[in-house]
């Protein structure tokens, strides 16, 4: 008997669909409903499952935690902190220095920096955590592994339970 592969078929649309690794990995999710994009037209029905989504369905940290920590991320972004962004194509050639920044990514590095002051700092455990977890969106196993605490790996679960203190810190400090 010939041997058939099982396809996970995914709408009418297969060009919109995320790739097999994807689904393979569980990276993504289909939505029952389509989401609106930016112009608020509807949007493919696809959302990205992130660390927080994963900690937030088995309990691990509540709604309001998940909200702190998706306020700091969009800070995060509006302050153009995200190590993953193209080069800004309003530059000049032969320009000197860095362009001048906004008045709300001034407004957002400072918020910023309240709250890894609050967190105890970029040093410490929690804000690096919610720098490199939270801000640029690792893994908690990749930043156990590559930050850690004073440059020594941790394991997972100490790692999860400093991102699951900071993000509750996080959400006093927001009024959540």
């Amino acid at each position: 008997m010939a041997r058939t592969k099982h396809k996970h078929r995914v709408g009418h649309e297969p060009a919109l669909a995320p790739t097999a690794e994807r689904w393979a990995r569980h990276e993504v999710e289909r939505l029952p409903h389509a989401i609106a994009d930016e112009a608020g037209r509807p949007a493919r029905p696809y959302r990205a499952t992130d660390t927080l989504l994963l900690m937030e369905r088995r309990g691990t940290i509540s709604a309001a935690m998940r909200q702190a920590a998706e306020d700091f991320r969009a800070r995060f972004r509006l302050a153009a902190l995200d190590p993953l962004c193209a080069a800004d194509l309003n530059r000049t050639p032969g320009g000197m220095g860095e362009l001048a920044m906004s008045e709300r990514q001034v407004e957002a590095r400072k918020k910023i920096w309240t709250a890894l002051s609050t967190l105890g700092g970029i040093a410490s455990p929690a804000g690096s955590c919610v720098w490199h977890v939270v801000g640029a969106e690792w893994t908690i196993k990749d930043w156990a592994v590559r930050e850690g605490w004073g440059g020594r790996p941790l394991s997972q679960e100490t790692a999860a339970g400093i991102l699951v203190g900071a993000l509750g810190v996080l959400q006093a400090l927001y009024g959540l």
